[in-house]
């Protein structure tokens, strides 16, 4: 082996690498719909969670990105800590599926159908297929898939180039030497966690192990323990996302440390009893590409069996390794790790968006409620949801821009933009509570009464603004287009009651039953009731343009009041329902 060769060999493991990160990150966002189901389907039930964390690993190939977005989803209160705890064990066998992908390397043989399944044979159509999906596709999810080919074509064309250019090491007798040493199986541990360690990715270790045992100079003794120790070296790439987190995404990662620790160590002393007692000569054959896999499988099914039944305990040793009493930190709404996997980071921001509508629900509502049952408690309450308001808005609008930053689906890209419109309605109803607020303090500092026929037909409005409201939430929460459609009608009732409230006020004004002074604030308070009905058809415009995938707004609105007869029936309704006596 020669200097060439070392060339070649590095270039072949900067390819494989290459190749995995670039298919790795387009299948999270091939599938991020997929991810994103999954994670909403998941309970505290240990199986669910434990397929999920096999399939999700499965897909995109990488259990240490598997448990990075984990520790995203604790930190972020997307999933709990027991539920972790099973994606986590699942992620582990989900990760095997790579070392069997990589074996279909080791197919030898002058049969057609066999030379066909050599990766040799297919990844050049895969890539030739994948540049055309990347070149001319229209769509994102086109073009993703053509890179996942790219990435694939990749990854095995690097790994036989490694292959190749290892092959003249079968020659060196030091290279044998060094193997030898790694029949101890402590030092075989040790070198497997040190380089997965370094290139964070136990995936991308098995597939360098599998590279070198093509020079048929590695024995399979030697092999075990190494994957061994890949599993404890994929830990550091969690490990390193908890750091900044708080106490339950900590614990996430050392549950996955522990897990792995763990079932190291009750394989290794099995491992050792065996190779004592038995002597088995398999041990000294020779690995290859599928005894790789095998072993790989093997020792991962074997940890996840021994320890599924005993998550409970797992959860009790990270509770107690990373105490409540020793940790006080601020909780972060929003983790940046999540936007690796941009559905996930989606579904991140709409559970906090829909923390944001409820802030502003309050403000709005406690305005309202000012009016006919004022407290200094709820004029505080209705401050401190509309400052919350504010900062929700804050740290949505800088992630949803990070986001989009990144490559992510037209899907994905469309919702971004969905809550980015929103949210900025969101804010503003909260501010119209407070300037309902306002209003009411005001008429308490000048002593101002509204008449008995003007709270009645202010308490005409106030119920339909709070229908709004409840259709407005509905139509964002759950995506319900009924509740959407209903918006807009509603919004034009309230409209045309502002005017006629305004009509009988001067009507009032000219018989001296109403004040001027009492006359502004009662304009304040049509103006904040009218325009907070107008932020909520804009919610409802924008639910109804992503399901209808047409971002126009306006344009949206009008075509609705003017072809949809349902918008003339609602209008009817509404009006009978809010008619002034």
């Amino acid at each position: 082996m020669d200097i060439f060769d070392i060339l070649t060999m590095i270039g072949g493991l900067c390819l494989f690498l290459f190749g995995m990160d670039v298919m790795g990150q387009a299948l999270e966002r091939r599938a991020g719909g997929a991810l994103r189901t999954l994670l909403s389907k998941l309970t505290t039930n240990k199986l669910a969670g434990l397929l999920t964390g096999l399939c999700v690993t499965a897909v995109i190939q990488s259990s240490s990105a598997t448990t990075v977005m984990v520790v995203g989803f604790v930190n972020s209160s997307l999933m709990t800590l027991k539920q972790a705890i099973n994606v986590i064990m699942g992620a582990n066998i989900g990760t095997t599926v790579t070392a069997w992908i990589l074996s279909l390397g080791g197919i030898d043989g002058d049969n057609l159908v066999i030379q066909l399944l050599k990766p040799t044979s297919f990844t050049p159509v895969l890539a030739l297929i994948g540049i055309i999906m990347t070149m001319f596709g229209k769509d994102s999810r086109k073009k993703d898939t053509g890179v996942i080919l790219l990435g694939f074509a990749t990854l095995m064309f690097g790994m036989d180039t490694m292959s190749d250019a290892v092959a003249g090491l079968a020659d060196v007798p030091q290279f044998r030497q060094l193997f030898l040493l790694f029949k101890n199986p402590i030092l075989g541990v040790l070198a497997g966690a040190v380089l997965t360690a370094i290139i964070q990715s136990s995936s991308a270790s098995v597939g360098i192990l599998q590279a070198l045992a093509a020079t048929g100079q590695v024995s399979l003794g030697a092999a075990i323990p190494i994957i061994m120790g890949q599993n404890i070296g994929t830990c550091i790439t969690a490990i390193l996302s908890s750091f900044g987190a708080n106490k339950n995404a900590k614990r996430a990662a050392l549950v996955h440390l522990s897990f792995n620790v763990i079932g190291t160590v009750l394989f290794l002393v099995l491992f050792c009893i065996v190779k004592a007692a038995f002597a088995p000569a398999i041990l000294d054959n020779a690995a290859n590409y599928v005894s790789i896999a095998i072993s790989h499988s093997v020792f991962n099914v074997f940890c996840t069996l021994v320890l599924f039944p005993m998550g409970g305990i797992l959860e009790k040793l990270v509770i107690r390794l990373v105490p409540d009493a020793k940790e006080t930190e601020a909780v972060v709404k929003l983790d940046e790790r999540l936007l690796a996997t941009p559905s996930l980071a989606l579904e991140s921001c709409h559970n906090l968006a829909v923390d944001m509508v409820d802030a502003a629900s309050v403000a709005i509502r406690g305005g309202i409620k000012a009016l006919r049952e004022y407290s200094p408690e709820l004029a505080e309450e209705v401050c401190a949801s509309e400052e919350k308001t504010d900062h929700y808005e804050d740290i949505l609008g800088t992630y949803l821009v990070k986001l989009s930053s990144h490559q992510i689906s037209d899907e994905d890209n469309a919702e971004a933009a969905k809550l980015l419109r929103m949210i900025g309605d969101f804010e503003r109803i909260s501010d119209h509570g407070v300037n309902i607020l306002k209003s009411v303090e005001e008429m308490r500092e000048k002593n101002i009464v509204f008449t008995e026929a003007a709270q009645a037909e202010l308490d005409v409005i106030l119920d339909a603004t709070d229908e709004i409201l409840a259709l407005a939430r509905r139509a964002f929460v759950v995506n319900d287009i009924d509740a959407a459609v209903s918006i807009e009608p509603l919004e034009q009732v309230i409209d045309m009651l502002r005017e006629q409230l305004r009509a009988r006020h001067i009507v009032r004004l000219q018989q001296g039953e109403c004040t001027i002074d009492a006359g502004f604030v009662w304009s304040d308070l049509l103006t904040n009731l009218a325009r907070t009905s107008d932020h909520c058809s804009n919610i409802a415009g924008c639910v109804i343009d992503v399901m209808d995938g047409n971002m126009n707004l306006h344009e949206s609105i009008r075509a609705f009041r003017d072809e949809n007869p349902e918008f003339k029936t609602k209008f009817r309704e509404y009006t009978k329902k809010y008619t002034l006596a």
